[in-house]
């Protein structure tokens, strides 16, 4: 019964024609004299393959005419352009902000000292106090 159920290679013939053909693209551009299809502005095997050399002589040379100082300050520039971007809270929100963490740290500071209590004295009650 469970057979029957099961959605296996029998499904799936039920549902072709012996006439169809399922093509699921995997043999694309697999021959070297073939020009790969471009599909709608996706990168292809060939073109991802030598723009991935490109940029890796390229970056190579300019890693090695940027100095030790010149590699600090594009840094630099990178944070502070990364800062600018940055949405910053009002005052009346980071008050608020503020607020909101002091009284939420000061509610679990209060559970956790309650409950520390309540176990020292569950544990001197069960061992016992020798003084």
């Amino acid at each position: 019964m469970a057979d029957n159920k099961r959605r296996g290679e029998d499904a799936d013939d039920e549902r072709l024609n012996d006439d169809e053909v399922v093509n699921d693209g995997a043999d694309d551009a697999t021959d070297a004299d073939e020009e790969p299809v471009s599909r709608g502005g996706t990168a292809t095997r060939s073109r991802a393959k030598a723009d991935s050399a490109d940029s890796r002589s390229k970056t190579r040379t300019d890693a090695e005419k940027v100095g030790l100082f010149g590699r600090i300050a594009r840094f630099v520039r990178e944070v502070v352009a990364e800062l600018r971007k940055v949405i910053w809270p009002t005052r009346k929100e980071l008050l608020t902000y503020t607020a909101v963490v002091i009284a939420f740290v000061a509610v679990m500071l209060t559970i956790v000292a309650v409950l520390d209590f309540a176990f020292a004295k569950g544990v001197l009650w069960v061992f016992g106090n020798p003084s």
